[in-house]
């Protein structure tokens, strides 16, 4: 290890450094989540291209696109419940390592049903690295400085559905799909690395043996009301975002808006907003509340909503910020808040929600598809306005 990543690896993931070194530890934990989940999204922006070029309907292509997360959702809680006899760093790096496997192999997938189980096994090896980072801040950060931390590695995550959906576009529109895909995987291999430099020699992990088992703190997280409301507020906010990010490609490249695959790529600016306000969750949480901070941001989301069913760009535009801003925010309070809440198996209650998390992202693709191919858009739009007030009415049992 060289001189320049020594203050990496002492204030990166701790809660002693200055304000540089916190700055520091921002900026790699949301470049850690950025490469960690940097192929969840990015596929979407190039969805009607692989629509035709497999000749399915879209609501088959987006099934088999977002089934990265049905993986996500098992690995969120084998993690979570083997979590305590995992190491963090070995851990997370064998995850971002192996990711670059099924992410090549995606390049020469023969068929819908090939591309659909590697996805799936693209979100076994993300979920298993986000799940280990996320309980790896919950321990190595003070009540303090978790929501800072736990705000900028979803701010991570927002970043990569921005600027993984305009890398897609542009490697796929100049060079063709299959480049797409080796492009990505080098991104995975390079996540790796960023971890292989910036958890090395880290100070053990405390409380790695818990006094209750697995299955025991399992039982006791879902019978704590809380973050039993905090899960099902998770399984909501993916269920909206897929609704809305999966099947408005399909709108944006229909008349009256016909827009091409670079200008589609190009529409995910509209991320831009979410990147900055999401870094800011954790301080509103912290001096507002967390229920207030989430009520907020799916009154947010919830206003983006009818603009999406107007025919003009701009408006959909608009509705697409209004969308991203208020579900990442409201994804950023509630993620910090099982952080905190689970004060035992921390591990374990982030397995958890990531689970109910990613099955939110599932079952949205499933419903939502097909209230889109039976009855269009805006039956699609109406099924995330359900989710958003559902997550709403959960939000009243996050008290303190």
């Amino acid at each position: 290890m060289t001189d320049i990543s020594a203050p990496i690896k002492q204030d990166v993931m701790t809660n002693e450094a200055h304000s540089p070194g916190l700055a520091l530890r921002s900026l790699v934990i949301g470049l850690t989540a950025f490469l960690t989940v940097v192929d969840l999204f990015a596929t979407q922006a190039i969805l009607p291209s692989l629509t035709r070029h497999y000749g399915v309907t879209p609501a088959a292509m987006g099934f088999a696109v977002n089934a990265s997360t049905f993986g996500m959702a098992v690995a969120g809680l084998v993690v979570g419940f083997f979590s305590p006899h995992i190491d963090r760093r070995t851990g997370i790096l064998l995850g971002l390592a192996l990711l670059a496997i099924p992410t090549g192999l995606l390049a020469s997938a023969p068929n819908l049903a090939v591309f659909t189980v590697l996805r799936v096994a693209q979100g076994l090896c993300m979920a298993a690295a986000f799940a280990l980072t996320l309980a790896y801040l919950g321990e190595q950060c003070s009540a303090k400085d978790a929501g800072s931390a736990f705000a900028a590695y979803i701010t991570g995550n927002v970043a990569s559905n921005l600027v993984g959906r305009l890398i897609s576009a542009a490697v796929a529109d100049s060079l063709g799909l299959a480049w797409n895909f080796y492009f990505f995987a080098a991104l995975n291999l390079a996540g790796a690395l960023l971890v292989y430099f910036t958890i090395q020699r880290v100070r053990p992990m405390h409380a790695m043996m818990p006094a209750a088992s697995p299955v025991s703190a399992t039982i006791a997280h879902w019978r704590d009301r809380r973050l039993r409301a905090a899960f099902g507020i998770g399984f909501c906010i993916l269920f909206a975002f897929i609704g809305i990010f999966t099947f408005v490609n399909f709108v944006l490249v229909r008349p009256p808006l016909s827009l091409g695959m670079m200008d589609l790529g190009l529409v995910y600016f509209v991320f831009l907003p979410s990147v900055v306000t999401t870094l800011l969750a954790g301080k509103v949480a912290a001096r507002l509340g967390t229920r207030p901070t989430i009520w907020s941001a799916l009154a947010v989301a919830g206003l983006g909503l009818p603009l999406m069913l107007a025919p003009h760009l701009g408006a959909v535009l608009a509705g697409m910020v209004l969308v991203g801003i208020g579900t990442f925010f409201a994804q950023a309070a509630a993620t910090g808040f099982v952080g905190q809440a689970a004060t035992d198996n921390r591990g374990i209650a982030s397995g958890t929600y990531l689970a109910c998390y990613f099955c939110g992202g599932l079952v949205g693709t499933a419903v939502l598809g097909r209230l889109f191919d039976a009855l269009g858009w805006q039956a699609c739009v109406a099924g995330v306005g359900v989710a958003l007030a559902l997550a709403a009415l959960l939000t009243v049992d996050l008290k303190r």
